[in-house]
């Protein structure tokens, strides 16, 4: 089979990944807890930044189509412009930047774990950002609602992508 259409297969793929883990959640407000960025860090860090974000563009392109992949089996454009969608938006730059680093730093275990903190540094810039803007929220508050609470279960996501990726990556390789 062709190396791109192999790509386009994976990407598809992990954006059937996201999508379910984004399903398990802890539904806090106004930002619900997911599994999703865990599905995304490894997109980014198996595929690359082109095809990992190419993932999560298609994942995004199925919510807003109406299909129930965002959270809580939501779908539809109305939860990409709402508070949350600047998270939502932001899962494409941290594939993209995580595939980034992954490609210049190669998939050492320390390398993944760096590569998947700026991740979700992307993520937190345009989450924090959009939810700022949308709800007239100063910086301060926003970050305490929107990002203080998911650091410790970033920290545990970062911990087992990269583990994960770092053991199990090469098999994706190979595919």
């Amino acid at each position: 089979m062709n190396s791109s259409i192999k790509k386009d297969v994976m990407a598809a793929l992990f954006a059937a990944m996201t999508a379910i883990f984004t399903q398990l959640v802890i539904p806090i407000q106004p930002v619900p807890i997911t599994m999703g960025t865990l599905a995304v860090m490894m997109a980014g860090a198996v595929l690359g930044s082109h095809y990992g974000a190419l993932s999560l563009v298609i994942y995004l392109l199925l919510g807003a189509a109406g299909l129930p992949v965002f959270t809580m089996a939501q779908g539809g454009a109305g939860i990409l412009i709402g508070p949350t969608g600047g998270f939502l938006v932001g899962y494409v730059a941290m594939a993209f930047v995580v595939g980034r680093c992954v490609e210049a730093w190669g998939r050492s275990f320390r390398a993944l774990a760096c590569a998947m903190i700026l991740g979700c540094l992307a993520v937190y810039a345009f989450g924090v950002a959009w939810f700022m803007i949308l709800t007239g929220t100063g910086l301060v508050p926003s970050i305490l609602l929107c990002m203080a609470p998911f650091l410790p279960g970033d920290a545990v996501k970062i911990l087992l992508g990269a583990f994960l990726v770092h053991r199990y990556g090469r098999f994706a390789d190979r595919l």
